[in-house]
């Protein structure tokens, strides 16, 4: 240990790196960021590792074995691309750690990064079009205009990410279509990071989407029912509502998780589990089922379903805020005979 550092505990450094960054973060990426180091700490817990000045080389080539086979193996192994996004976050801290004098300056170059090809830096993981339409059919039947509900109705209708949703207030709803700037109803998003709402596109993303008679119908259904009247910490009044205030990203996601496991619709289960016993059928371990799906992967499915049906690319970007790489790359989930088909629908001499 150098006599140039000062001591500092594993969890004390992260709170300090991420109050440094709670200003230039989207709290969606702060949040994500939080989860990552939450496993560097029970690492360094485990390793009875009480000083980031006795972090070593060594010690983070240790770090990424145990977080690639499931943190000790509490949890299930991840992908290469899951493993590259945490050990990035973890470079990042130590990063800061050396500026703050804990660790060595370089001890962040040391951080092992896995090398990825073109399709490992890409998750294949999506919500089917046809499997988002029958959850959808299955909560209008049996909780209609719950907060599940409109969850996934307005992730899967909009594209929306999970940022957006949450930051939807009830005067950005037009049930309507009254709105100048809109032809029927429609939801707005609005970038408003001074009341913990930013979209991650900022000022970009402000956009209305449209709506179908449908949705509005049952928002409105929502609104009049289930709907807690109730506002958050700024005094505004949410769309999506929990009996303290404003759904969290966690909740959000949470519900995507719970919803998209084929048991909990008796639609059985493909991994010959039984639901009585299934560890998969706890609410705090519904991630980790095999099937579970999360409100990215309702995104790519949507991306999806507008690539098949030929949508334009200009009408998809606007639509979802994103770039037309960023769709191509992590959000269109065609197979190579799909495109090549729809490709030979556009072909005179085909």
């Amino acid at each position: 240990m150098s006599d140039e550092l000062e001591p500092l505990a594993p969890h004390e450094a992260v709170q300090m790196y991420l109050d440094s960054r709670r200003d230039d973060l989207a709290a969606s990426t702060l949040q994500s960021q939080e989860y990552r180091l939450e496993a560097f700490i029970e690492w360094a817990d485990e390793k009875e590792i009480e000083n980031l000045n006795d972090l070593t080389g060594r010690d983070l080539y240790a770090y990424r074995v145990w977080r690639r086979e499931g943190k000790g193996g509490k949890r299930a192994a991840i992908k290469p691309v899951t493993l590259r996004g945490q050990l990035a976050t973890v470079k990042a801290f130590l990063r800061f750690a050396g500026e703050i004098e804990a660790v060595p300056k370089d001890l962040h170059d040391k951080v092992p990064l896995p090398t990825l090809d073109g399709a490992e830096d890409v998750s294949e993981s999506t919500l089917e079009p046809e499997r988002a339409e029958a959850i959808i059919d299955y909560l209008g039947r049996y909780e209609y205009a719950s907060s599940n509900h409109i969850i996934l109705l307005l992730l899967w209708r909009t594209g929306c990410r999970t940022g957006g949703l949450r930051a939807l207030d009830l005067q950005d709803v037009d049930l309507e279509g009254d709105h100048p700037a809109v032809s029927g109803p429609a939801v707005r998003f609005v970038h408003r990071p001074e009341t913990d709402t930013p979209l991650k596109n900022k000022e970009r993303g402000n956009r209305w989407n449209r709506i179908g008679n449908h949705v509005a119908k049952v928002l409105a259904d929502y609104i009049d029912g289930p709907r807690h009247d109730v506002t958050d910490e700024y005094d505004r009044e949410p769309l999506l509502t929990t009996t303290n205030g404003r759904a969290s990203a966690s909740s959000v996601r949470a519900t995507l998780y719970r919803v998209t496991r084929p048991c909990w619709r008796d639609a059985g289960c493909p991994h010959d589990k039984n639901p009585e016993t299934c560890e998969y059928t706890e609410l705090s371990k519904a991630s980790q089922c095999p099937s579970a799906r999360s409100p990215h992967d309702a995104r790519s499915g949507r991306v999806t379903y507008y690539r098949q049906n030929d949508t334009p690319r200009r009408v998809v970007q606007d639509r979802l805020d994103a770039s037309e790489d960023v769709l191509d790359k992590h959000y269109d989930r065609r197979s190579e005979r799909q495109r090549a088909e729809q490709r030979t629908e556009h072909l005179p001499d085909l």
